[in-house]
């Protein structure tokens, strides 16, 4: 059945978790739920799609409007609940689960931010397919009748490589990103224009009977704006004058820009927003970025925020006269490959999100925000009937009404003798006192930090301090051991191979791609970030003499960096003798050297790309300033102009070793308990897959940092790095303004020791990681 296009205006719970012992690979160095009333203006679904999201029209063509109040959908004010989910960092088979679930909990619309760097990964070279292939999670959220919010950017920051920009823009001659500069804004033109225009020809725009319904050009520029002075500013009007010009008959919007123009509706970013006011009358308020966790970095702790806090900053938000508020996330996934953003943040990015990162409910997190849905979803004909402020009644010191009327409402008798459509949001906003409020002739006792829900202004069908007993699913991870999932024993042998083979990689130059050159090259340029790792190579002679002083001093010489980014380490004559972790920061390593002839490696490792702030295409990467060798008998010797032989990436990994058809381009050796491993060695296994098609997570806690990779998919980085000790309390209250320190788990543990994985077939798997082991080799599979 097809649909007339408008023109456009000016099956679960899952199995139980199951846990499969397997040897490793290392690497050295409330109520019940609510039933919600027909919500006004719902659309009409005129074709479901089909299983995989193909198909024809998925509504009734329907136009988007706004105003003072809210979005507007097909004439109809609506109060819309999005659900943050992020297409790449979940397979396209976990899709339709994931947008059932979040449609089960009561959203209206999902987000998602679209790649530049993901779709684009050489210039003029597009990329639309397998977890990058955005026409077909549109079509699936529109099959599950949930409208789509695309944030195009094409900047997205969210803690991806590079903010989400692609390594060769900074390539171009004379470009300078996000600011007025010729060479950028063609290149963000092209690709703006390139995803519209597949949105229009894929017909998914309302207006076509698709579920688009609202976009975003650049992301949060306002924070950083002043940082390039008037061009910030005329590349803001470039911005938001270019997206229009597009006419793709749906608002746009750009969130934390509040010198955004008329044209162009601005929003909020932030833990709380029911403060938050739009820069013009005309515009509704809209929460773009509803932080409900966080994200972590390699080396802390993880980031949790309540359920209660969470609900109570929504229903603030619709309290306060709020319309739209998007979860950022609802589920995190993972940044699967080496996707995750820098400084060092880490492969999962669960964030504490109502679903996590293996697609399993997080409750009580899933079932109170979903009670808390219901219940707003029972105050929208109010809602949406208040034309201006609603009524605002003073209940205490801390404590306020706001009350939503179809008319005017006398709050001090019973509402039975008003006779109008009514709903209320009482709130307590002490963090410590309980208090008894008085209000249409009855008395409310309100819990600390909280707000009561009352659709019919009468009775509360909601609290959002008050969490019900929700059914946790089976390997649901809790707040404490999110990360350590139980082991449970598994009937029907071994899953996993007895057998682990090891192949060294050599350190230095290999070989294929190696060049010399004078002085010391970024990272980056040499790379152009096709991989983590690069080296650079040259010959120290030293003299009988400094050897003498050194022997005499009872001292070493040094090798000093002014500056490294993320990992360095320092080999001497093929032999490990330090490295350094940090962000830009010095490194001084002792090193052993003998008289005559010496090799000396740099080793330059990237942990993510940094993702946020101005002039990203100058941070860069790998050392700064100077290499000098100190503590001769004569002074220090300066290397930064020496020549060095420099070699991009690992010749497994240019060799593709960890693909099953290429493990023959390398010499594998059975392991021994007692092998003394390389700092960068090559691991490999086989094991049989659980049945079925559940997520698949391997614990790698025994390993030291490195790469897995499963059936030669690159599953993201590991590494074992622990969190300090201190700065995770024992309990956490809910109550009370909430920041990404305040509930913290996880202290004196590895940040991440489970990483995700979907295999491409149920049969015999291989893994193969890069790296070196801590100790003996073994861990755990995990099947969820």
């Amino acid at each position: 059945m097809a649909a007339a296009s408008l023109p456009p205006p000016s099956r679960w719970p899952p199995p139980p978790l199951r846990l499969l012992p397997l040897v490793l690979l290392g690497c050295l160095a409330a109520s019940a739920p609510l039933r919600a009333a027909e919500a006004a203006g719902v659309l009409r679904q005129v074709v479901a799609g089909g299983g995989d999201g193909d198909g024809g029209a998925f509504f009734e063509p329907f136009n988007v409007t706004y105003d003072h109040r809210a979005v507007i959908l097909g004439g109809k004010r609506r109060m819309l609940v999005s659900a943050g989910l992020h297409y790449p960092r979940a397979t396209p088979e976990m899709w339709p689960s994931l947008i059932a679930k979040c449609k089960e909990g009561g959203a209206d619309v999902i987000e998602t931010y679209i790649f530049w760097n993901g779709h684009e990964p050489a210039k003029g070279q597009y990329y639309f397919e397998g977890r990058f292939d955005i026409v077909k999670f549109a079509k699936l959220v529109a099959a599950e009748g949930l409208f789509l919010f695309l944030r195009i950017g094409p900047y997205a920051c969210a803690e991806w490589n590079f903010g989400g920009f692609p390594v060769w823009l900074r390539d171009i001659p004379g470009i300078e990103f996000r600011t007025d500069n010729e060479p950028y804004k063609a290149e963000m033109q092209s690709f703006v224009t390139k995803i519209v225009n597949i949105m229009k020809e894929e017909k998914l725009y309302s207006w076509q009977g698709g579920p688009i319904i609202l976009q975003q050009i650049e992301n949060e520029y306002g924070n950083i704006q002043d940082r390039y002075g008037q061009a910030g500013k005329r590349y803001m009007l470039w911005a938001a004058q270019m997206a229009l010009a597009l006419d793709t008959g749906v608002p746009w919007v750009m969130c934390r820009q509040t010198d955004a123009p008329e044209q162009i509706l601005d929003t909020c970013n932030a833990f709380y927003c029911d403060g938050f006011k739009p820069n013009s009358y005309n515009k509704p308020t809209i929460w773009t970025e509803d932080w409900d966790g966080w994200y972590a970095d390699w080396g802390e702790p993880l980031p949790h925020r309540p359920a209660q806090d969470s609900a109570f900053a929504v229903a603030r938000f619709y309290q306060r006269g709020g319309s739209l508020q998007n979860y950022y996330m609802y589920f995190g996934g993972t940044n699967f490959e080496r996707t995750a953003g820098g400084p060092r943040q880490i492969t999962s990015y669960d964030y504490d999100a109502p679903i996590d990162e293996y697609g399993i409910l997080r409750q009580p997190k899933w079932g109170h925000l979903k009670d808390l849905h219901a219940a707003i979803k029972l105050c929208e004909p109010a809602l949406i009937a208040v034309d201006g402020s609603p009524q605002y009644v003073k209940l205490g010191p801390m404590q306020e009404a706001h009350v939503y009327s179809s008319g005017k409402i006398h709050t001090n008798g019973s509402i039975s003798e008003n006779g109008q459509i009514c709903s209320a949001f009482l709130a307590n906003i002490d963090e410590h006192k309980y208090v008894s409020v008085w209000i249409f002739g009855k008395s409310y006792s309100l819990p600390p930090w909280s707000v009561s829900i009352l659709p019919d202004c009468e009775n509360v069908a909601f609290n959002t301090a008050r969490t019900s007993v929700f059914t946790v699913e089976s390997g649901s991870p809790s707040y404490s051991s999110r990360h350590k999932p139980r082991t449970l024993s598994l009937i029907g042998g071994p899953y996993l191979s007895s057998t682990w083979w090891t192949s060294k990689e050599p350190i230095g130059k290999w070989g294929e791609g190696s060049f010399a050159a004078q002085g010391i090259l970024e990272h980056l340029n040499v790379t152009k970030d096709i991989s983590d790792y690069l080296s650079y190579t040259m010959s120290v002679n030293i003299s009988d003499e400094d050897v003498t002083y050194w022997n005499s001093k009872g001292v070493l010489p040094s090798l000093t960096i002014d500056q490294i980014r993320d990992v360095a380490r320092v080999f001497v004559n093929g032999k490990l003798a330090g490295s350094k972790v940090g962000h830009w920061v010095s490194l001084n390593q002792p090193v052993q050297l003998v008289q005559g002839p010496n090799e000396l490696t740099l080793f330059s490792e990237i942990v993510g790309l940094q993702n946020y702030g101005a002039f990203l295409e100058k941070d860069g990467a790998g050392f700064r300033g100077q290499v000098k060798l100190t503590g001769l008998s004569n002074g220090d010797i300066d290397f930064t102009n020496s020549l060095w032989t420099y070699q991009i990436g690992l010749k497994g990994e240019f060799s593709r070793i960890y693909s099953p058809e290429n493990q023959g381009y390398a010499k594998w050796s059975s392991m021994q308990n007692d092998d003394t491993q390389t700092p960068f060695t090559w691991f490999k296994t086989m094991f049989d897959a659980p049945e079925g098609n559940d997520p698949v997570a391997i614990g790698l806690g025994s390993m030291g940092k490195g790469q897995a990779w499963v059936n030669g998919h690159l599953i993201g980085r590991y590494w074992s790095i622990v969190a300090p000790e201190s700065g995770c309390p024992s309990s956490c209250n809910y109550a009370g303004t909430y920041g990404d320190s305040k509930c913290r788990s996880n202290c004196g543990m590895a940040t991440q020791s489970w990483y995700t994985t979907r295999m491409v077939t149920r049969v015999r798997q291989s893994i193969g990681t890069l790296g070196g082991n801590r100790g003996r080799p073994f861990s755990d599979i995990a099947a969820v």
